[in-house]
């Protein structure tokens, strides 16, 4: 098999299972669902802990409203009552008046919580230091276990205008927000290796020939962005780790030069004739007057 090890930027995304012969075409198609379906996965991630915190998404018209702004203009979340947590809520108000504040209890907000952190290590990026290969398998599992978590918790569904059931339905809208600018759809997606765009049409093969036991970095970015920049060959780490070996060799040097300083050979007591004149009383001997 041969491995791709798929960047964005500088940063390790995940390793993806290919073949030499495999169409390009279909590798792009794969890669790019992977690529998108963790994003999707890290977006419920972010959102389902707020749910287990507060409750509910309020409908549009009444988010970021105080108490008294809502009775004043007589609205009513009409889904408060049919989206009720199992076990009852617990009001937990929120701050930012996004959510109702009516929230799971403990037992349901450890279900919401022990899932997400599962969801997240399925397909996190030390995946990619565990040499672990991603597949939309895992990604599906992953969104899965967040379904039937929040099936669970609120067995009578979530409300339509809630991000979560949203992004569980694949209707999410991203549009005008920073996590539409890290999606790549199959069309303007395109993967760099070596500095050269692999061309749909061709095969693995016709840039690396048949060998199946290659390891690849290749980067993922959209179409019209141009050659990716070319990675630096020395890392943060790698040059932090180097001026502190340099710092130690240093200081090694410094204390073997003032090892081999020979000053001591002038001082009483390293003189080896010392005994030897003792004896014979040739001690404090001094020529010229007194």
């Amino acid at each position: 098999m041969v491995q791709l090890h798929v960047k964005r930027g500088d940063e390790s995304q995940f390793l993806f299972d290919t073949t030499a012969d495999a169409p390009l075409e279909a590798v792009i198609r794969e890669v790019t669902a992977i690529y998108n379906g963790r994003l999707k996965v890290d977006r419920l991630c972010s959102e389902i802990p707020e749910l287990a915190d507060h409750g509910i998404t309020l409908p549009p018209n009444m988010q970021g409203l105080t108490e008294e702004q809502v009775v004043d203009l007589k609205l009513k979340d009409e889904w408060e009552d049919r989206c009720i947590p199992s076990g009852g809520p617990v009001f937990k108000k929120d701050e930012i008046g996004r959510r109702n504040g009516h929230a799971p209890n403990d037992k349901m907000k450890e279900v919401l919580k022990k899932t997400v952190e599962e969801a997240k290590s399925l397909i996190s990026k030390k995946q990619v230091q565990a040499n672990v290969c991603v597949t939309m398998g895992m990604v599906k599992e992953a969104l899965d276990q967040l379904r039937g978590a929040v099936m669970i918790v609120y067995p009578m569904g979530l409300p339509p205008h809630d991000p979560i059931r949203m992004e569980l339905e694949d209707q999410e809208d991203l549009s005008g927000t920073q996590a539409s600018l890290q999606v790549i759809t199959e069309d303007e997606c395109q993967l760099w290796w070596a500095a050269k765009e692999m061309q749909r049409g061709k095969k693995l093969q016709d840039y690396i020939g048949r060998n199946e036991k290659t390891k690849l970095v290749v980067k993922i970015q959209k179409k019209g962005q141009g050659a990716p920049a070319r990675e630096p060959v020395v890392n943060d780490e790698q040059h932090k780790q180097m001026m502190l070996h340099y710092y130690r060799r240093q200081e090694e040097l410094k204390k073997l030069n003032d090892a081999d300083d020979d000053s001591y050979l002038d001082s009483e007591w390293s003189d080896r004739q010392a005994l030897k004149r003792q004896f014979q009383g040739l001690t404090n001997i001094k020529w010229g007057p007194r």
